[in-house]
């Protein structure tokens, strides 16, 4: 901008100027018509041109082979009939377990970590969301004094070599979405989202199983425990006997020692039993959100729990929905999907609108900051422009044939997913049907074992038998006890990795918001951290967790 000086105080040079003054008048006039006419036609044509086509594939949800019928369907404890309820730990009625698993659903650290991924998936939507209006909306202002060389106008006639610049913009720019870029952006991040979901439930059904598995292993080297015990309770008699019998100079000194051993030898087994029972504590602690000093007496005196007669199993075909890792890759399926097109869009060109509106006065018009938002300082333009990397395909051909192959892998993954799914089951079933016929024998073993040894103990006591004898029937005895104990437990066991297994527990959360999942203490702390969490992470949450594919 330039500052004409009349140096020359002539009528002929001030007519100049007023008509110079006019015409710029009518031209600002003109401007602000056109200008208005301008972002008119501009948001009409982004709207009629927005998606007109979508390049690249459109998502299918892939197909998986599922058996029709559980192998072992014919046998009585199971039935094909759905799980009415998601707490499937119920089944065991024990009250202890179903505290414990409410607690670990509030606590685990883990389970928190997979809710905050959620928070941050949704906030990745948000930003592809964003993408549909224009990327660029910016205010920009500067005020300069510039100050010319003298040698640089010395010979301009009528040009000032000293002036102030004054301007106030509003910038924006919109990509149009012709090829549907940003259409695929945003299923890509809203299949993420999902995915995010149901990595949440995956996390949720695993620690469920592994806290009720934890407890009935609690529960089972209990019980192992109480059995060595009390071998050590009847072995210290039978050592007892044999010295008195040894004192009486009935028998040798043999029976003495050989007693000894045997008694010393089971009590030796009670140290390994009590670290795999306090390292299961302090798992179990871990589970729960706590210190391993935390856990304290919590769990109280308590048996192994007991499986009920029949279980209810539903049908493999709900493998597929009931199972969050199998939506989990599905849904990243259809996230790399959308991918494909993103990538291939980068092959055509690309459209941008835009435009310019803003306030500007310079000294050299005699106007200084004061006159900036007058109305004969409004300014604009509006633009068109387009971006075509037409000798890259080479780099952009590779890319989408990396994100196609990205995908064909995820479909394959998904596919494996699926069947492995249902080898876990058939192989949890299997074992918890057939540990049902273990524990039925080494029952009737133990009853035979206990009768074996009140048997040798008595031809011992009237010199019928050896001392070796009996030494024999006890340890046997509490081999069998112990692998009974120990088969009990993994009944229960077994149960649980086949409700693990069939994806069973987070139903729970039910239409639970994805605030909910997070703790109130937690979202004070990030609300504190950064303001702009405030009306996104309330008190009271407000965005449903459910994805659309539940």
């Amino acid at each position: 901008m330039q500052r004409v000086i009349f140096r020359n105080n002539v009528s002929v040079a001030r007519k100049q100027g007023r008509a110079t003054i006019c015409r710029a008048s009518h031209k600002a006039c003109c401007a602000k018509k056109r200008l208005s006419g301008w972002c008119g036609s501009l948001v009409a044509f982004v709207l009629i041109t927005s998606g007109c086509t979508t390049v690249g594939p459109d998502y299918k949800k892939p197909s998986a082979d599922v058996e029709r019928q559980w192998l072992e369907v014919s046998d009585s404890k199971i039935t094909n009939e759905a799980l009415v309820d998601p707490k499937w730990w119920s089944v065991f009625n024990d009250p202890v377990l179903n505290e414990l698993i409410e607690s670990a659903r509030e606590q685990n650290l883990t389970l928190r970590s997979a809710g905050l991924r959620i928070l941050g998936a949704r906030a990745q939507l948000g930003i592809a969301l964003g993408s549909k209006y224009p990327q660029l909306q910016q205010f920009s202002g500067d005020a300069s004094r510039v100050k010319l060389s003298k040698n640089a106008t010395d010979n301009i006639p009528l040009l000032d070599d000293s002036f102030a610049l004054y301007n106030l913009d509003f910038t924006l720019a919109w990509e149009i979405d012709f090829w549907g870029r940003f259409k695929r952006l945003i299923e890509s991040a809203a299949a993420s989202l999902d995915a995010s979901v149901a990595n949440y439930d995956t996390v949720m059904v695993a620690l469920v199983a592994e806290v009720a598995r934890t407890y009935a292993l609690i529960r089972t080297f209990e019980e192992r425990l109480r059995i060595a015990r009390e071998n050590v309770t009847t072995q210290q008699q039978s050592l007892k006997i044999a010295d008195a019998r040894f004192q009486g100079g009935a028998v040798s000194e043999l029976d003495v020692q050989q007693a000894k051993s045997l008694l010393n030898n089971t009590q030796s087994t009670i140290p390994v039993l009590e670290i795999s029972l306090k390292q299961l504590k302090n798992a179990l602690a871990v589970l729960l959100g706590l210190t391993p000093g935390e856990l304290g007496d919590r769990l109280g005196p308590g048996a192994i729990p007991t499986a009920p007669p029949q279980v209810a199993l539903g049908m493999p075909q709900d493998l597929v929905r009931r199972r969050p890792d199998i939506r989990r890759a599905e849904r990243t399926l259809a996230a790399q999907s959308a991918e494909i097109g993103f990538a291939v869009s980068d092959l055509y060109p690309a459209f941008t609108l835009g435009g310019v509106i803003g306030l500007g006065t310079s000294s050299i018009a005699g106007k200084g900051a004061g006159d900036l938002f007058n109305s004969d300082s409004l300014s604009g333009n509006a633009f068109f422009g387009f971006k075509w990397d037409v000798f890259n395909y080479g780099r952009l051909k590779n890319n989408v044939r990396l994100q196609d192959a990205l995908f064909q892998q995820l479909l394959i993954d998904y596919q494996n997913l699926v069947l492995q799914a249902q080898g876990e089951v058939e192989n949890a079933i299997v074992a918890y049907l057939r540990t049902h016929d273990q524990v039925r024998f080494l029952g009737q073993a133990v009853s035979a074992a206990k009768r074996s040894v009140d048997l040798a103990t008595i031809q011992y006591r009237e010199g019928a038998t050896d001392f070796n004898r009996v030494l024999t029937t006890m340890d046997v005895l509490l081999q069998q006890q112990d692998t009974l104990a120990a088969a009990t437990g993994s009944i229960a066991t077994n149960l649980i990795a086949t409700y693990n297994a069939l994806g069973g527990g987070w139903q729970v959360r039910g239409d639970t918001k994805i605030d909910d999942l997070i703790p109130e203490q937690t979202k004070v702390e990030m609300r504190a951290r950064t303001k702009y969490w405030k009306k996104v992470l309330p008190v009271s949450g407000s965005t449903s967790v459910k994805s659309k594919t539940e």
